[in-house]
């Protein structure tokens, strides 16, 4: 099993995203954390929301060495849970006795699983990410995008979904062929 995590965030638990993840997790043995059931306040500069999902989700978080953040893209951006999510890694850089336990994010590889209606992620969601992801001192590891245009389909997307594979079950320093 992969020392992998898959954080998901969608409307539609089993819409395209949802499908997508789940054909990723299938591939790699890993788990899905839909964010979207958990109790994740927003991010608080006075963290009165302490006693929420979120802490008990990054302890499993910051136990792999690989996370997926898995969102179709809306308007740009990932989705409201996802977003929370990002916004409250804050907890972990901001409450001094999470500080130690967030720099543990930093080495870890994040990549991105998404969905859209384009033939490639928006940039702006991309960058956004990719962003987060140097903040924190993790690598990028790498992304899949499938455009579900006309819906998602599990063997239309195969190649895609088995190469992102790839690149998490792989050993760190392999050469990847495309």
């Amino acid at each position: 099993m992969s020392s992998a995590i898959a954080l998901f965030g969608s409307s539609r638990r089993h819409g395209n995203t949802g499908q997508l993840v789940d054909h990723i997790a299938a591939k790699l043995d890993i788990e899905v954390v839909d964010l979207g059931l958990l109790r994740m306040s927003p991010y608080d500069y006075e963290h009165q929301n302490r006693t929420d999902d979120f802490e008990p989700l990054m302890k499993r978080v910051l136990n792999v060495d690989h996370i997926i953040v898995a969102s179709p893209v809306y308007w740009y951006s990932v989705s409201p849970p996802v977003k929370i999510f990002l916004d409250r890694i804050s907890d972990y850089l901001d409450i001094p006795e999470l500080l130690e336990e967030g720099r543990r994010l930093r080495g870890k590889a994040g990549y991105i699983a998404c969905t859209s209606i384009y033939e490639s992620a928006p940039t702006p969601f991309v960058g956004a990410l990719m962003d987060t992801f140097a903040y924190l001192g993790m690598r990028f590891g790498g992304m899949v995008h499938a455009n579900c245009r006309e819906g998602y389909s599990r063997s239309i997307h195969e190649s895609e979904v088995a190469a992102f594979a790839g690149l998490i079950s792989a050993p760190r320093n392999a050469v990847l062929k495309p």
